[in-house]
């Protein structure tokens, strides 16, 4: 049995498949745990498909995620399963508070029954910060979420805290901010861009409907982000770090850069549509990875016009050009 066995839940997921890649490349087993069944297609992993292990569980049910750890043995656990997009927990509260808040608590209960000694990951979100009231933001400053799953999140994060603290465990977060890549589902807003930008190219669409073009976002890559939240398992103590690039973008950033890339003038395709407007932000969240990189040793090594580009290029070869 390899010395390093890794369980990610949530392993179909844009940042579960980026992870399995890395370490079954580090020598891992990998096993991921996804509720559906282990022989359906996960568009996602289908590319190393046949090097990792799928297992069905279910994070609103302990004893199954007791079973997958049985079965598994894991040295490691990263807890990457939850509703991703943000407004959704505006629609499906109870669900997302369920799967994010009170899964963690199964999650870690189940690790305590089987085997403390797992170090375990979990996948905390700047959405936690909400409404803060300053810029960049640290581990230091304090949270004020602003939707059911920044709520959750932050549940999810001092329990986690609390169990590495009442019972000794290896139990770290990692506070990631906004990380994109050509994975990304179509419902956010970079997707929706390159996407868009890749149509309008190739001559299938004449235009790209957007709502408010100044929010202002941290982006980064989601390959750069599972590296470190591997290098936070690794450290000799467990804590929680920011990961981030420490540079805002706003929307128009991306839209101009996507365009840019592909020789064309984006005011001439770019239309305002009030439906996708929404009310002006009064926060700015950007994060400040200064631990994180001194600490873990960790650095980006895609820009954010690398990052566009290569979503474009992806979406280009994907419409057939």
């Amino acid at each position: 049995m390899p010395p390093h066995r890794a369980l990610i839940i949530g392993v179909a997921g844009q940042d579960g498949s980026y992870l399995a890649e890395f370490l079954l490349a580090k020598g891992y087993a990998v096993y991921g745990m996804v509720r559906g069944a282990p022989a359906e297609r996960y568009e996602r992993l289908e590319h190393v498909r046949d090097e990792l292990e799928l297992l069905q569980g279910d994070l609103l049910d302990q004893s199954s995620l007791e079973s997958v750890l049985k079965q598994t043995s894991p040295t490691e656990v990263y807890n990457l399963a939850a509703p991703s997009f943000v407004p959704t927990s505006w629609t499906q509260p109870a669900l997302t508070s369920e799967f994010i808040a009170i899964g963690v608590t199964r999650l870690l209960e189940a690790m305590r029954n089987v085997n403390p000694g797992i170090r375990f990951y979990q996948a905390s979100s700047s959405e936690m910060f909400g409404r803060a009231k300053n810029a960049p933001q640290n581990e230091e400053t304090p949270f004020s979420p602003r939707s059911p799953y920044g709520a959750a999140k932050v549940y999810a994060h001092h329990l986690t805290t609390n169990y590495r603290e009442r019972y000794d465990m290896f139990a770290v977060s990692g506070i990631l901010y906004n990380h994109e890549s050509p994975r990304r589902g179509l419902e956010f807003v970079t997707r929706k861009v390159t996407d868009g930008v890749a149509q309008i190219k190739l001559g299938k669409k004449d235009e790209l409907r957007m709502g408010s073009m100044d929010a202002l976002r941290d982006w980064g890559f989601a390959g750069d982000y599972v590296r470190a939240m591997w290098l936070m398992l690794q450290q000799r103590v467990p804590d929680d770090y920011v990961i981030a690039t420490g540079k805002a973008q706003s929307v128009e950033d991306l839209v101009a850069t996507a365009f840019e890339y592909v020789g064309l003038e984006w005011k001439r395709y770019v239309v305002i549509d009030e439906k996708f407007v929404r009310p002006s932000e009064e926060y700015v969240l950007v994060g400040d990875p200064t631990k994180a990189m001194k600490e873990l040793g960790w650095t980006r090594d895609i820009s954010f016009d690398q990052l566009i580009r290569m979503m474009i290029d992806a979406d280009i070869k994907r419409h057939g050009g």
